[in-house]
């Protein structure tokens, strides 16, 4: 997927965010993306499919089950992405605290 870390935050526009927030945030980032995309992945998916995919624990197998069930996922990660990076932006005042 991608790093969130400091030169996350920078691209963000949050590098003045107290340093005693910046890991809960990135945390929190990761997090909620996750939850996100696997929302949206597993829409259109059928619960056999949901099934199965759980039972994956391997990253390799992962990718190449969602390239296979659900081609379109690489670009539903992008777009979850894209849009968790505008709603940051949209809000980076409140989230520096200023």
């Amino acid at each position: 997927m991608m790093d969130f870390d400091e030169e996350f935050l920078k691209e963000m526009g949050l590098s003045a965010m107290p340093e005693d927030q910046k890991q809960k945030f990135l945390n929190y980032v990761q997090e909620e993306l996750e939850v996100r995309i696997g929302e949206r992945i597993s829409k259109g998916l059928t619960e056999e499919q949901l099934n199965e995919f759980d039972t994956i624990t391997d990253q390799t197998a992962a990718t190449k089950w969602l390239e296979k069930n659900r081609p379109d996922y690489r670009e539903i990660v992008t777009r979850t992405i894209n849009e968790m990076k505008d709603e940051i932006r949209a809000n980076r005042n409140k989230l520096v605290g200023a």
